[in-house]
């Protein structure tokens, strides 16, 4: 190896020395991510809780996974110093990049649908990202390979790379420190944990990290309609797919993501697309709890489990996750006129919810 060799090799380990240390720092410095308790009738002697992800500096569940993918990308050598990190998403996850893109000095372009909002568009930009609109909306993973190869780039593939993101044995993945969290608060670990399905790593993690830890937790996923997560568990086919996108943001896929480990779930429960809206919407209304529709499905899921606890005479805990807040929403999933021009009703599904909560009567509708 020359001389030249030599400093080439100093310089890209300097480098990525700092950008480690900035990734940590960040961590670091990061206020605790609060949790929550929804207040269920205290003679059910069942509780309810929420780690509130939307707390973190990019407001969403992704910030902690894509601070890990940027890490290894970094200790990998994919990223380097003027390296562009290309990502094909115009959702949270693209945020959370941008931000930590800019955090380390290095150049971030978005694939995004052409239709892709402009609000959407904003959030990315708002951390120095650039969009690159491409369609149709299916094809934007090749288009984000192609655009890495073309300009000697990253394609930083959450949905590939997050297999390998969360250590699910240590304390520090999402699931973790929600778990952890509501031992502190109960004594004890919850009897439930119930989370949705995106990349499929965050169930992935906790359901690991529950086996390894011999705790008696079981491991809910709630998948929304169009989903291919839900049906694969049933059918214990991995190769399952729908070809159809699911309707609530951040969570369910037209396919199996390699992330995904149906062998630590407990239970996968399909939730309406219209349940998860008026889960969502009620929570908010009774709570101001700044919330989307993701976590709306994680409500609804964790009341049909405190339904199955009290009819088992079962007591104990359920935690869950405020995956984001409701900014990007207010024109799509709080907006009534949108909702019906989606064909949703969320009426009689509030009305199941209400009901629940009033008399203990579950009764989904027909």
């Amino acid at each position: 190896m020359s001389d030249l060799d030599d400093r080439t090799q100093a310089g890209a380990r300097r480098w990525a020395r700092q950008a480690l240390t900035r990734l940590r720092s960040e961590a670091a410095a990061e206020q605790p991510v609060p949790l929550r308790r929804y207040p269920l009738p205290e003679r059910w002697r069942v509780s309810l809780f929420f780690r509130d992800e939307s707390r973190r500096p990019t407001g969403s569940l992704k910030h902690h996974l894509v601070r890990r993918l940027m890490e290894d990308a970094v200790a990998r050598g994919d990223i380097r110093q003027g390296t562009t990190v290309i990502e094909a998403t115009a959702g949270n996850t693209a945020i959370a990049t941008a931000y930590f893109a800019q955090m380390i000095g290095v150049p971030f372009i978005a694939v995004v649908p052409g239709k892709t909002s402009p609000a959407k568009r904003e959030r990315i930009e708002r951390y120095g990202g650039r969009c690159h609109t491409f369609d149709p909306p299916a094809a934007i993973y090749e288009e984000a390979a192609r655009l890495a190869a073309e300009l000697d780039g990253h394609y930083l593939d959450h949905l590939v790379c997050a297999v390998h993101a969360e250590d699910w044995r240590g304390p520090d993945s999402v699931g973790a420190a929600m778990l952890a969290q509501v031992m502190a608060q109960e004594g004890c670990p919850p009897a439930w944990a119930v989370v949705g399905a995106g990349t499929g790593s965050t169930s992935a993690a906790l359901g690991r990290h529950i086996r390894y830890h011999g705790y008696p937790t079981n491991l809910v996923v709630v998948d929304p309609e169009n989903s291919a997560y839900w049906p694969s568990w049933v059918t214990d086919y991995t190769g399952y797919g729908t070809g159809m996108p699911s309707r609530i943001e951040g969570i369910g896929r037209p396919r199996v993501e390699p992330a995904f480990l149906p062998s630590v779930i407990d239970l996968a429960m399909p939730v309406p697309d219209a349940a998860s809206i008026a889960a969502m919407r009620y929570l908010s209304m009774a709570t101001g709890w700044s919330i989307g529709p993701s976590t709306g499905s994680n409500f609804w899921g964790a009341l049909r489990i405190a339904h199955r606890m009290r009819e088992d005479s079962e007591i104990g805990s359920i935690a869950t996750l405020i995956c984001d807040g409701a900014d990007a929403y207010r024109g799509t999933y709080y907006d009534d006129n949108w909702i019906r021009a989606k064909h949703l009703d969320p009426g009689p599904y509030t009305e199941t919810i209400d009901r629940f909560l009033t008399d203990g009567q579950w009764t989904e509708p027909s």
